[in-house]
């Protein structure tokens, strides 16, 4: 939800807070590229949740602890790959105050949900994510 409401806001920044515009064909498919990116995190990252038969919706059914595949490199990459969506989205629509979405998205996932998530996380698996938190850092 948090992703679709800023995609929604950016279009709102083009639109009746701009800033400075900037387009261009390579704007258009290095944005596409960073978007496109961030989809295929997303889709990797949901798909050791499902292989690990635990729930993608934070805060339920959490049965397992993923460490594997791309959680190797960051313990939040579904978050990081909205993260690049909206990064992609910013470049895409070419306006400067859309650059504000993906830091605003980051700052609310961040206490939002990946706080409270790591509380969760440790209590859960008192042993196991305190050494994972070790080895693997919270976004990149």
């Amino acid at each position: 939800m948090w992703l679709a409401f800023g995609i929604v806001a950016q279009f709102v920044c083009n639109e009746y807070v701009p800033g400075l515009r900037f387009t261009s064909v390579a704007g258009q498919v290095a944005g596409s590229v960073v978007l496109l990116l961030g989809l295929v995190l997303l889709v990797f990252a949901g798909g050791l949740f499902k292989q690990a038969d635990t729930d993608m919706v934070p805060f339920k059914n959490v049965s397992a602890l993923v460490t594997t595949g791309v959680y190797r490199f960051t313990r939040n990459p579904m978050y990081l790959g909205m993260a690049l969506i909206l990064l992609g989205c910013a470049v895409i629509v070419g306006v400067a105050t859309a650059f504000i979405v993906p830091v605003v998205f980051m700052l609310i996932i961040q206490y939002r949900f990946i706080l409270p998530e790591e509380q969760m996380l440790l209590e859960l698996f008192p042993e196991a994510y305190p050494a994972y938190c070790s080895q693997v850092r919270r976004w990149i």
